[in-house]
């Protein structure tokens, strides 16, 4: 073979080599546009924080990557995990209930898990009808807010409530009384009496700001329910995006760890950077309080996520079960899972 010929066989070879392992970096590259979900109330705080102080960019840039991020607003789970699942959303925040069950119908596809808890914090039942004063009073007549029927955080919890109030198999009998409302919705139709809704199942801030009140009273504490704390928010993603993403999935993690490090350190910072993204009715007093309350846990770690979980196999809202709280989580979370 002629030397030119060969040395432009090679040069062919070379570039076509080089052609293939850049395409498969491209196929290997991490995302460069995150889309992440926020719902309302100062729960979210740790991602309000995140979003603000541009902490998952920050952690994006020192792995290496340039991440642009985008912040969708959902009312409750279920639309966001229908977005999650229809691949317009990356990392889903919201309540155990409908963590677990998308968990639980994803097992053998896209394997819902898990990234972090964001808190621990206790939920009120609030109502204005003096004649309920446990769950056991409530009749027809009442109507009760919470995010979504059935599957949010509150209504599981209200489901959990009603067996122990009323016996095994009674789990639903309040169902018909409840109605899917944003916390905001909620509060402005409880408290502006021009509505059918005299009771909330919400959530901080909005439950606090209901019993300011002097008409409200508490009915139910979650952590009543469940015999102490137990993670009310959580972040969980696909392992579709997981895999392909370690990268940034650390940044999160990391972000995550910085976002909840300044909410304990500088609780007046964190207000004021919520106060003014919410655009909340609030003070910063009164948002610091709620921040520093004794039964909230800012942590990553996840708590008493077993309590749920048990309680939706035996309603057989959710047919998967677990042994322990890791096997909801995807490896290297940020903190050890708790029970």
């Amino acid at each position: 073979m002629a030397l030119g010929r060969l040395i432009r066989l090679c040069g062919a070879a070379a570039l076509l080599s080089a052609s293939l392992l850049a395409g498969s970096g491209s196929v290997r590259a991490e995302a460069s546009v995150v889309r992440l979900a926020k719902q309302f109330g100062i729960s979210y705080l740790p991602l309000t924080v995140m979003e603000e102080e541009h902490l998952l960019e920050k952690q994006a840039h020192q792995q290496g990557l340039e991440l642009k991020t985008e912040w969708l607003r959902f009312t409750g789970g279920s639309g966001m995990n229908e977005a999650l699942l229809s691949g317009n959303l990356d990392f889903a925040a919201g309540g155990v209930g409908p963590m677990l069950t998308i968990w639980g119908r994803t097992r053998a596809n896209l394997q819902v898990k898990g990234v972090a808890a964001l808190n621990a914090m206790p939920l009120w039942l609030v109502s204005l009808n003096p004649a309920v004063k446990s769950i056991k009073d409530f009749t027809d007549k009442d109507k009760i807010a919470l995010p979504t029927v059935k599957s949010s955080i509150q209504a599981i919890t209200l489901q959990m409530a009603a067996e122990k109030a009323f016996g095994p198999g009674q789990q639903g009998k309040l169902d018909p009384l409840t109605v899917s409302m944003g916390h905001p919705d909620a509060q402005t139709a409880m408290l502006g009496g021009r509505s059918e809704i005299s009771a909330h199942f919400g959530s901080p801030p909005f439950q606090e700001m209901e019993l300011k009140d002097p008409r409200a009273h508490k009915v139910l504490d979650s952590y009543d329910v469940l015999g102490g704390p137990h993670t009310f928010n959580l972040v969980w993603a696909s392992n579709r995006f997981v895999s392909a993403n370690p990268k940034i999935v650390a940044a999160f993690r990391a972000a995550l760890e910085e976002s909840l490090a300044l909410i304990k350190a500088e609780p007046a910072k964190a207000a004021a950077l919520w106060i003014k993204a919410e655009n909340a009715r609030l003070t910063e007093a009164e948002a610091v309080e709620i921040i520093r309350a004794p039964q909230t846990q800012w942590t990553s770690a996840p708590l008493n996520m077993l309590a749920y979980l048990d309680y939706m196999n035996r309603a057989g809202l959710v047919a998967a079960k677990a042994t322990d709280q890791s096997e909801l989580f995807f490896p290297g979370a940020v903190a050890k899972a708790e029970r």
